[in-house]
């Protein structure tokens, strides 16, 4: 019953969101797909929010990226997507970060993430032997030959 009703909602959906989406196609072509499954999602032309509440779970296939959380929100005119809720964003790479709100700035390239307030943001990274190597140098004295 969930996916006829997300099927429901994803036709007029479709219908609102299309405006957005195909003056986005060729970037969407060059960034990747980008999938959101959720209880509910809405478009609103006016403000240009797109938001997708209720176990929201956010795919970026090309990127190797899987998010959920308990709502997402795209702000097509500052290019930015909010996350919130119970936050969990996990990369094929083994990256993984939890937050209470994650906000991406998709022009920028940059992410801030912000916990519950009296909480802590938990991330932890894999590091490659490809990223720069920390090049420490012994301190030598001046004065010896």
């Amino acid at each position: 019953m969930l996916h006829f009703r997300g099927l429901l909602l994803a036709l007029p959906l479709l219908a609102v969101l299309w405006p957005l989406l195909s003056a986005r196609a060729q970037q969407t072509a060059d960034a990747g797909v980008i999938t959101i499954e959720s209880d509910l999602q809405s478009a609103d032309n006016g403000t240009g929010v797109i938001t997708a509440s209720g176990n929201v779970r956010f795919v970026h296939a090309g990127r190797g990226l899987v998010a959920t959380s308990r709502q997402a929100q795209y702000f097509t005119a500052e290019d930015r997507i909010v996350l919130s809720g119970d936050v969990n964003v996990i990369q094929a790479d083994g990256n993984q970060l939890s937050a209470d709100r994650f906000t991406y700035l998709l022009d920028e390239g940059r992410a801030m993430a912000s916990p519950v307030p009296g909480q802590q943001v938990f991330s932890q990274w894999s590091l490659t032997t490809s990223q720069p190597q920390l090049d420490v140098q012994a301190e030598t004295n001046p004065m010896t030959p």
